[in-house]
């Protein structure tokens, strides 16, 4: 366990028994339950990438605990702004797998957003979400809702202006925020030494006015404990929270990365011994919790799922040119009307 960071299970699945939260059973082997379908269902985005039948695409291998876990720990009021990297937080607040594969695909129409989930599109720009996450988040204090805005980002983005930006104005104006990065040791294949002089991304938040702290990013318990106790001090006026999940990422960057260029083979093994996956399993092995027919449901589930998904993507209608501005606004401006007549006339043939 690295100094200062909060963990509830060892890295061979023993848990601290002071820190375990009082879920039930039934939660538990859901958790294993959703990291199990987010890494089913991510490995099946990399065949069909690599098939021909995807986009380049973002894997999510190593994160299925910092996803899960904090999503998890998520009520139906909060407002979710994820990244590019965040299979795992929209299939546990059950966004449509059949969506999230579309928009993989190229087609924009699989971000278009459940009306019961209050989770924002993918954010491909790096930090631009966070700010977005603030002023969402501003909203909520001046009508007194009780909710809280989450906002997921990587290393990289403590890089960028968006970062410091965001994170200033929750502190001044003590925003009912969250803000969780994924410290997953490389922006692309600039290592976080190269990203910080700090010793950890937590402490930036000292900087900002507000409380930071450090999780084992490998720790679904971990995660969701944290992510839970940051969420009802947003919700009850106590101001936002940083929270540095440390973690790793086993894949490459995105699909058109090759992470062996940049780093070594002897610490992608070391780090495969801390799997979020394993460890959790291990753990809910030692409380009867788990069983190989256990395995073997959730395996079959989440084969049914991500087939049905697949079909129902690749069987929807591609993109029209029009969709461009059909989608930019709620309502379409005189500006882009006039636009979209103008492409209109010129798919037709007329006068350019």
């Amino acid at each position: 366990m690295i100094k200062d960071m909060f963990q509830v299970l060892t890295e061979n699945g023993r848990a601290a028994p002071e820190r375990e939260p009082k879920l039930p059973a039934s939660d538990l082997q859901k958790l294993y339950s959703l990291m199990a379908t987010t890494r089913a269902a991510d490995l099946k985005a990399l065949k069909l990438q690599r098939q021909g039948r995807m986009g380049t695409f973002a894997p999510s291998l190593g994160h299925e605990a910092c996803q899960v876990g904090s999503a998890f720990a998520l009520q139906p009021k909060d407002w979710v702004f994820p990244y590019f990297r965040d299979l795992g937080t929209y299939i546990t607040l059950g966004f449509p797998l059949k969506n999230y594969y579309l928009y993989w695909m190229g087609n924009e129409e699989g971000m278009r957003i459940p009306a019961d989930l209050n989770i924002f599109t993918i954010s491909v720009p790096v930090g631009s979400q966070l700010p977005h996450s603030v002023g969402c988040a501003m909203a909520m204090k001046y009508k007194k809702e009780q909710a809280a805005a989450l906002a997921y980002f990587g290393d990289g983005a403590t890089s960028e202006g968006d970062f410091s930006e965001a994170l200033n104005f929750a502190g001044v104006f003590k925003t009912p925020n969250v803000f969780i990065c994924f410290n997953n040791q490389y922006a692309i294949s600039t290592p976080v030494k190269r990203q910080t002089a700090a010793e950890t991304i937590a402490q930036k938040a000292n900087a900002y006015g507000f409380d930071g702290i450090r999780a084992d990013g490998n720790d679904v318990l971990a995660m969701y404990i944290l992510t839970r106790e940051a969420l009802e001090k947003a919700r009850s006026g106590g101001g936002p929270t940083l929270i540095e999940a440390f973690t790793y990422r086993m894949g490459n960057h995105t699909t058109s990365d090759d992470a062996s260029r940049y780093r070594k083979e002897t610490e992608v093994n070391d780090w495969s011994r801390r799997d979020p996956i394993e460890r959790f399993r291990l753990y809910l092995k030692d409380k009867g919790l788990w069983d190989e027919s256990f395995e073997d449901r959730v395996q079959k589930e989440a084969e049914v799922l991500i087939s049905k998904a697949l079909e129902e993507a690749e069987s929807t209608p591609p993109p029209r040119p029009e969709d461009l501005f059909i989608h930019t606004y709620k309502d379409m401006t005189p500006e882009l009307n006039d636009q979209l007549a103008e492409l209109r006339d010129l798919l037709k043939g007329g006068p350019r």
